[in-house]
């Protein structure tokens, strides 16, 4: 196996399992009642604050609806196409 497979494999599957995270992100906003700082929910809320953090200081929210896990969700799909899609950086190298 060579060692651009290793890393596309891996870089893969930390994208979509951060994907999956902010998607279930955007799911709890529509409960603000829910504690994300108990279990299960902080399995979801402490690896994604980190990135939502900053992007809130710059985007505010939009009529008290915080779009930052949207866009984080347009930014590591962006990522994942340029890295790893058809025509993807780590793609042509492994087939070089």
């Amino acid at each position: 196996m060579s060692s651009y497979l290793l890393v596309s494999w891996t870089l893969g599957i930390l994208l979509a399992l951060m994907t999956v995270l902010f998607i279930l992100r955007i799911v709890l906003t529509w409960y603000p009642q829910v504690d994300l700082n108990q279990l299960p929910f902080n399995l979801v809320a402490w690896p994604t604050e980190p990135f939502l953090i900053p992007l809130r200081k710059v985007i505010p929210s939009f009529g008290g609806v915080d779009i930052t896990p949207i866009l984080w969700v347009g930014i590591i799909t962006l990522i994942r196409e340029i890295l790893l899609g058809q025509q993807g950086i780590l793609t042509l190298i492994a087939r070089g």
